[in-house]
């Protein structure tokens, strides 16, 4: 991803997230923090799909368009802050590639979990390639969830 692919990472994030909105300011901070965990899905006719991720600490996502301002020094896991692809793109095995490239940029940095926060009944997906909702729900983690919504859930994928 570069900074000439943000108008689209925020138009293709209005389309599959609508329910989940974030200011452009989310995706570009999370760019110039950790620009390795951001990837777009090119096609012919530009980006379809996108993912971020960067390193945080297990067990407590950041809430649901925050700010980060910078990354911990002891990260212990490589959040997936958003994995996004248009629908004419899902069901061709590149979510699954996306996931693939984020364990392997995982364990270059030496993490050895992913985690994420699955929003608007996509938990199964998240099963599929291995996550599995955290054991530990203290009230702090509650009330980062409840900024996305009622049926969000906490997965981690141990590496």
């Amino acid at each position: 991803m570069r900074t000439a692919d943000l108008p689209a990472v925020d138009r293709i994030a209005g389309i599959v997230h609508p329910l989940f909105p974030e200011r452009p300011e989310v995706p570009a901070e999370r760019l110039r923090l950790f620009p390795a965990g951001c990837f777009v899905a090119a096609s012919p006719v530009g980006p379809a799909g996108y993912a971020v991720a960067h390193p945080w600490a297990i067990g407590a996502p950041p809430a649901l368009d925050v700010l980060l301002c910078s990354l911990p020094r002891e990260a212990d896991c490589l959040y997936l802050h958003d994995v996004a692809l248009l629908p004419e793109l899902r069901g061709s095995g590149l979510g699954a590639h996306l996931v693939r490239r984020l364990a392997a940029l995982a364990e270059r940095h030496l993490l050895d979990r992913l985690a994420l926060t699955a929003v608007g009944g996509s938990a199964g997906y998240w099963r599929r390639h291995g996550f599995e909702p955290w054991g530990v729900l203290d009230a702090a983690l509650a009330r980062k969830l409840a900024s996305y919504g009622g049926d969000a859930v906490y997965m981690v994928c141990q590496l």
